[in-house]
């Protein structure tokens, strides 16, 4: 019987379960690959639905004319005096437009077949009389003068350039008329029409379904920075607080850690259901108005704590336990060691934390929405304090409201607000992760 032992296989030649492992890499690699270009396709596509949509918003179609202040419709008295000057409505001001517009088609020699002088006129957008009125109250001594004025053209001008209006859909259109295009380009071609970028839009009000091209976002980018003021002042010391205290103070026993699994389990809690408690405590209970930033501002700031708390603590436990170690040894109380040592090391993450929840709570729109923020808002709510307590939108509830008309020129402002939405996000991102190395210390 031959003493022999078995021959050692090489480690340069694969035998059959390495190969089956290998290949088992190579295709777990391969799905993982595919998998993060399905997504990146999705993400481009989205993105490119919505700035295709909405970048247009941006830009508006103006018309600009030079407007006779009639002192004999303005002011027949001649004395100035502001209370008979807001005596004339915006009817009244509507000659003054629909002239101008007349002396400038006569100077530029422009003539359509058909059109009448009212229906050249419905070209500029009805909040153009509201502006000049405005403009008359805010000066009255311009009264009797001549002034350059640059107007909205209306909802279906402005989509003819854009590509959502064209000369044979407007012969089924009951808001314009082939007439009124070729009067548009007209004009265009003539310099008094142009498409310019819109600051109005981000700047603005809302406006009617009448007035599409005069609707923006000023409102509702005002309400949701109240909100986040609301959010910032509010979750921030509370729920750092409270995760101070869970995670360095606090006994361990079964009421932290029923604490600890409920604030786990509000984290996942759906945001209507802040919203139904918003409405129950603090609208119906409590008496405070619906549609403030107040409100909605609790409301969020009930949703963003779980979030704060659960980051703040994971910050906490990642400074390590040498640093307490230490400062309790040098004669540091409990208290300074944290508040000393371990907080402001944990500061970056809590930092990052708190940027996240907020984020994620300026993109809320259900709470929003059983709170009553939903309503149309056409003022701007005052300076804070008093400003919490009026009506306001948001800018999440401000894209659900205009998806909601019927005018394809809401959509277009829907989109375009959904970048704006998506800009202020990322940036609120972008600073978190820039904290986070800036600050971050390894050990």
């Amino acid at each position: 019987m031959s003493d022999t032992k078995p021959r050692a296989a090489s480690l340069l030649v694969q035998n059959t379960r390495t190969r089956k492992r290998n290949a088992a890499e190579t295709r777990f690699r391969i799905y993982g690959r595919l998998a993060l270009g399905l997504g990146i396709v999705a993400l481009i596509l989205l993105l490119s639905s919505i700035i295709g949509d909405g970048a247009s918003s941006f830009r508006q179609t103006f018309v600009t004319l030079d407007v006779e202040l009639a002192e004999d419709r303005l002011d027949r008295s001649g004395t100035r005096d502001i209370d008979t000057i807001k005596k004339v409505t915006t009817f009244g001001y509507a000659p003054l437009i629909r002239n101008a517009l007349a002396v400038e088609m006569a100077g530029q020699g422009i003539v359509i077949d058909g059109l009448s002088p009212k229906d050249a006129a419905d070209i500029i957008s009805k909040e153009a009389t509201a502006k000049l009125r405005n403009f008359v109250i805010a000066n009255p001594d311009l009264i009797g003068t001549t002034q350059s004025f640059r107007f909205l053209a209306n909802g279906r001008i402005d989509g003819y350039y854009k590509g959502r209006v064209t000369l044979q859909t407007a012969v089924l259109d009951s808001n314009v008329s082939v007439e009124q295009l070729r009067l548009a380009d007209a004009l265009k071609a003539a310099g008094v029409l142009k498409v310019q970028f819109n600051r109005g839009f981000l700047t603005q009000p809302d406006a009617s379904d009448q007035r599409p091209e005069a609707a923006g976002l000023g409102v509702a980018i005002l309400g949701s920075l109240y909100m986040m003021i609301v959010v910032l002042c509010l979750a921030l010391p509370i729920g750092v607080a409270a995760s101070i205290y869970l995670e360095e103070f606090a006994p361990k026993n079964r009421w932290t850690d029923l604490i600890e699994v409920n604030i786990s389990n509000l984290a996942a809690v759906p945001s209507i259901v802040f919203g139904i408690l918003g409405l129950a405590i603090f609208i119906n209970f409590a008496g405070l108005p619906q549609s403030a930033p107040i409100v909605g501002g609790l409301v969020l700031t009930l949703m963003t704590l779980p979030t704060i708390i659960i980051a703040t603590r994971a910050s906490l436990k990642s400074v390590p336990p040498s640093i307490r170690d230490a400062a309790l040894g040098v004669g540091a109380s409990k208290m300074q060691a944290v508040f000393h040592q371990v907080l402001p090391l944990a500061a970056p993450g809590i930092l990052t934390g708190t940027i996240i929840g907020l984020a994620q709570a300026l993109g809320e729109t259900a709470p929003l929405l059983l709170i009553g923020m939903v309503a149309f808002v056409k003022e701007f709510p005052d300076a804070p304090p008093d400003g919490f307590f009026d009506p306001a939108s948001a800018l999440p509830v401000q894209i659900y409201n205009w998806t909601q008309r019927s005018d394809p020129a809401f959509v277009e402002r829907a989109s375009g607000a959904i970048i704006a939405l998506l800009v202020v996000l990322i940036v609120m991102n972008t600073v978190a992760v820039i904290l986070r190395r800036r600050f971050e210390r390894r050990w």
